[in-house]
C-alpha cells in the first residue's frame, strides 16, 4: 500500500490535530495511523499522520503546499512530508563482528525491514563471505591513521554513487569524522552495550563480569559529533545472575544489541522517530 506520513512540531495550541483531520478528511485521505504528545515543559506539540495515498485526491507533488498554505502556514508548524515508496536505501558499516549484520541481513531476507542495501562497507574483510552470500556488493575500504580521511572520501563518494538515505553502523569499530557526519545529520544509527560509561575500553564485559552487574543492555542511537552521546532511538536490558560467564555476557548482550538495532532501524524507516535537540519522540 503506498501511503503518506505527515510530521510535524510547532508550538502548542488548540485545533490541531482537528485541522490536519479536516484537510487530510477534506481531500479523501484514509487515515491509517496518527499519533501525538505534547511537550508540556517546552510548550510543544508533536504529531505523525499517515494515511492511503491512492484514494486522495491531491497528486504526490502538491500536498506539500496545500497542506502549508491550508493548515501548516495558521499554526506555523515545522513540517516534513514523506512516502513509503521508493524503499529508503540503507548502507550498512561493519568491521569483525558478526552478529549484527547477520540479524540485518537475515531480517531484510525475510521481508521485516522495509529498505533497499545497496551495499555493506567494512575496515575488514571478515565478514565479506556473509554479505555476498546475501548477493550484496561487499566492499573493503582499510582504515589507517594516516589515510582515514582518504577512507571517509571513498566512503562518502560510495554512498553518492549508491544514493544512500541513511547508515547502520553494525558495530562498526571506528570513529566517524564530524565531516561525514554532517552528511547524514540524524541519519547514522548506531549500536553499542549500555555500560558505557562505566566500563569503557576493548573489553567491557570482561570488566563488568569482574564487577558482578546484574543488568545488561544495549542503546541504538544517531551518530553526532559528541562520541555515544547522539539522540537515543531504542535501549532495552536483559537481567545476569552470578553464575553466567564472561561468554554469556557476551552472547546475553549481543542478543540484545540485535534486537535494539533492529527496532531502530524499523522506526528510522517508518518515519517514527522524531530527533528534537539531543532527545527523540518515538512514536511506537
Amino acid at each position: 500500500m503506498k501511503k503518506a506520513i505527515l510530521i510535524i512540531q510547532c508550538t502548542d495550541q488548540k485545533g490541531i490535530v482537528a485541522e490536519v483531520s479536516r484537510f487530510l478528511y477534506a481531500h479523501d485521505g484514509n487515515i491509517l495511523e496518527v499519533d501525538q504528545h505534547v511537550d508540556e515543559e517546552m510548550g510543544m506539540f508533536f504529531m505523525r499522520a499517515a494515511w492511503e495515498l491512492d484514494s486522495f485526491s491531491l497528486q504526490k507533488d502538491e500536498i506539500a503546499s496545500r497542506f502549508k498554505s491550508e493548515v501548516g502556514e495558521r499554526f506555523q508548524m515545522d513540517f516534513k512530508l514523506h512516502f513509503n515508496f521508493p524503499k529508503p536505501r540503507m548502507a550498512i558499516f561493519v568491521s569483525k563482528l558478526s552478529h549484527c549484520l547477520f540479524d540485518i541481513l537475515g531480517r531484510h531476507h525475510a521481508g521485516q525491514l522495509d529498505v533497499d542495501i545497496p551495499l555493506v562497507v567494512s575496515n575488514h574483510e571478515s565478514l565479506r563471505e556473509i554479505v555476498e552470500a546475501f548477493k550484496i556488493p561487499f566492499h573493503y575500504i582499510p582504515i589507517t591513521a594516516d589515510a582515514k580521511a582518504a577512507a571517509e572520501a571513498n566512503q562518502l563518494q560510495l554512498m553518492k554513487a549508491n544514493q544512500i538515505d541513511f547508515v547502520v553502523l553494525g558495530r562498526y569499530m571506528q570513529i566517524l569524522s564530524a565531516d561525514f557526519i554532517k552528511h547524514f545529520p540524524n541519519r547514522i544509527i548506531n549500536i553499542h552495550h549500555s555500560f558505557l560509561p562505566a566500563f569503557v575500553g576493548a573489553r567491557p564485559y570482561h570488566a563488568a563480569y569482574e564487577r558482578g552487574v546484574k543488568i545488561i543492555g544495549a542503546t541504538a542511537h544517531y551518530v553526532t559529533e559528541e562520541l555515544d552521546a547522539g539522540p537515543i532511538i531504542e535501549q532495552d536490558v536483559a537481567r545476569v545472575r552470578h553464575h553466567n560467564t564472561v561468554s554469556e555476557l557476551v552472547q546475553i548482550g549481543q542478543d540484545v544489541e540485535k534486537v535494539v538495532l533492529s527496532k531502530a532501524i524499523k522506526y528510522h524507516v517508518d518515519r517514527k522517530v522524531m530527533p528534537i535537540k539531543n532527545k527523540t519522540v518515538i512514536f511506537y
